[in-house]
């Protein structure tokens, strides 16, 4: 007698490709929002690879403020082309086909690049604060050597801990439907479509944000209350003035990353009466704007920057 077959098959829980629907209800709407999204791309990769080209090639910007800032314009280059040329695939030609292992691949490098990108701002904190409190040893604090210890140590944090989330999420079945109600792969969003119990991924995933992205926040927050006690205790209003204007770009920096990403990942776990468009809306700002912002921000707000910039502008501009 030949034994029934059951009704799926391997291919049927691990299906070899996932479908991206972009943003539900907006589906319209694709080829227009195509237009800005392709524009802050490629701003994001003239700024990035700008200030990173900026930073190389002069020896006096070889500080410990500015190798943090390259280190967060490769970690910003990296999430934004992990996922925004499939996006803009998606949006132009529909095509919202994705290989089950390029998806785990995205998955990964979104959400640990993302951590290392909280990590740097971290670093660039510590920096604000051993140069404005402990002036006469920041030198001998964070020497090169450190410097390079610290980005390693935020890489391997950012590696290690966000490792296990594709191996998690291959374990899982996806009976139900391989369509993913987003423009690109996220853990949670692969989460709602599996047929397993998921909570105890869920509850990983959650903690591991927290300590990371909130642990670093909250530090963010107790190095800029350690500076500014620091400040205010200065003699004169002018060094006050002076001294909160290098910090600005961090601040500004810090609040455009931080506050879309705290929105998505709530919305994710909290935000059931969110509209699905406007959470993922959100969450493409995330991917999208930082990188775009950060090197703006650092360029116009950070005079050594911008000098070195509009020098090799001016030499790059051909003559009448």
């Amino acid at each position: 007698m030949t034994p029934v077959m059951p009704s799926y098959n391997k291919t049927d829980v691990h299906p070899s490709t996932f479908i991206l629907i972009g943003i539900p209800g907006l589906e319209v709407a694709h080829i227009w929002m195509s237009i800005p999204f392709c524009v802050v791309y490629l701003l994001a990769l003239l700024g990035n690879f700008s200030i990173l080209f900026i930073i190389k090639t002069d020896p006096k910007l070889h500080e410990p403020m500015y190798l943090f800032l390259c280190m967060l314009a490769v970690a910003d280059l990296i999430v934004c082309t992990t996922a925004v040329p499939k996006v803009l695939s998606l949006f132009w030609f529909n095509d919202g086909e994705i290989h089950f292992e390029a998806c785990l691949t995205q998955v990964f490098l979104i959400h640990s690049c993302s951590t290392m990108e909280s990590g740097f701002f971290l670093a660039m904190a510590f920096d604000r604060y051993v140069a404005i409190c402990h002036p006469l040893r920041h030198s001998m604090i964070l020497t090169h050597t450190v410097i390079g210890k610290i980005g390693l140590a935020i890489v391997l944090r950012g590696t290690v801990l966000f490792s296990p989330h594709p191996f998690l999420l291959r374990l899982l079945p996806y009976c139900k439907t391989n369509i993913i109600s987003h423009t690109y792969c996220e853990f949670m969003a692969l989460i709602k479509i599996a047929c397993a119990e998921t909570r105890i991924r869920g509850a990983y995933s959650l903690t591991v944000a927290f300590l990371t992205g909130g642990v670093d926040f909250i530090l963010i927050i107790c190095s800029y209350i350690l500076i500014l006690h620091t400040v205010f205790h200065l003699p004169s209003k002018d060094a006050r003035l002076k001294t909160l204007g290098t910090c600005g770009s961090h601040v500004l920096v810090i609040l455009v990353s931080y506050t879309p990403a705290f929105f998505s990942f709530l919305t994710h776990r909290f935000g059931h009466h969110v509209a699905p468009h406007v959470h993922i809306f959100v969450a493409n700002i995330y991917l999208l704007v930082p990188p775009m912002v950060n090197p703006i921000i650092y360029g116009v707000r950070t005079k050594r920057i911008r000098d070195r910039f509009l020098k090799l502008f001016s030499f790059l501009k051909p003559l009448n």
